[in-house]
């Protein structure tokens, strides 16, 4: 599990939900380069909320940096990535409406699952007590793996415990996915993709990554290609 982007931090709290609908997120002719290659340039494209958007490309094309920059943690070589009009690095007092997970789990090997998901709930300001911690965990169906020490999960496990964050969801959000589906089981996807339902159901968006095309089970997303702006 990764962070709220671009930063997050406590306090037993939830996030507030935002007034009105959640601000679109737009990128404007933005480029992006890994040392001397150019990944990709003249990316546009905007996402607003209640909509979904499956990002694609070949391996190497840039799809994890283009999600780095729509949360913030990077910048982009040419272009603007803005958050309701404000460029995304000026938007730090709505970071708690941008959701980052990234494709590594992030989770420490030294502390319990329960004990991972509470740091990362205190951390971005959602709840964290004992019952909503429980109660997520459940919805992912890793309640019995609460008390394991990370070194000890599977794979799947370890995504499941990562993406444990998005059941603790309940404001309207923009949601930025690296391969949610990885390692997951037909119980995993399924799971995710209720998860997803219901996120875009209350009025938050999704900019997710997969190598896999979304199931049936999947919600509506418009698919946008990195390819064709290499």
């Amino acid at each position: 599990m990764s962070t709220a982007a671009p930063a997050a931090a406590g306090i037993e709290t939830t996030a507030s939900a935002p007034a009105g609908p959640l601000p679109t997120l737009a990128l404007v002719g933005v480029a992006c380069r890994r040392g001397d290659r150019r990944l990709f340039n003249g990316v546009n494209l905007e996402l607003r909320a209640g909509r979904a958007v499956w990002l694609r490309g070949r391996n190497g094309r840039g799809k994890t940096s283009l999600l780095r920059l729509a949360c913030g943690l990077a910048l982009p070589e040419a272009g603007q990535v803005s958050w309701g009009g404000v460029p995304v690095r000026k938007a730090a007092e709505s970071a708690h409406q941008r959701v980052y997970i990234g494709h590594t789990n992030a989770l420490k090997d030294d502390l319990t699952v329960i004990e991972s998901l509470r740091f990362l709930a205190r951390l971005h300001g959602r709840a964290h007590d004992t019952p909503a911690l429980h109660a997520a965990l459940q919805r992912v169906g890793m309640a019995t793996r609460a008390d394991a020490p990370v070194r000890t999960l599977s794979q799947g496990q370890r995504r499941r415990a990562a993406l444990t964050r998005l059941a603790l969801e309940r404001a309207p959000a923009l949601w930025i996915l690296d391969e949610p589906y990885d390692a997951l089981d037909a119980d995993g996807i399924a799971c995710v993709d209720a998860l997803l339902h219901e996120h875009l159901a209350r009025g938050g968006s999704v900019l997710l990554t997969s190598h896999l095309s979304p199931g049936a089970g999947a919600p509506a997303m418009a698919e946008f290609d990195l390819d064709a702006f290499a």
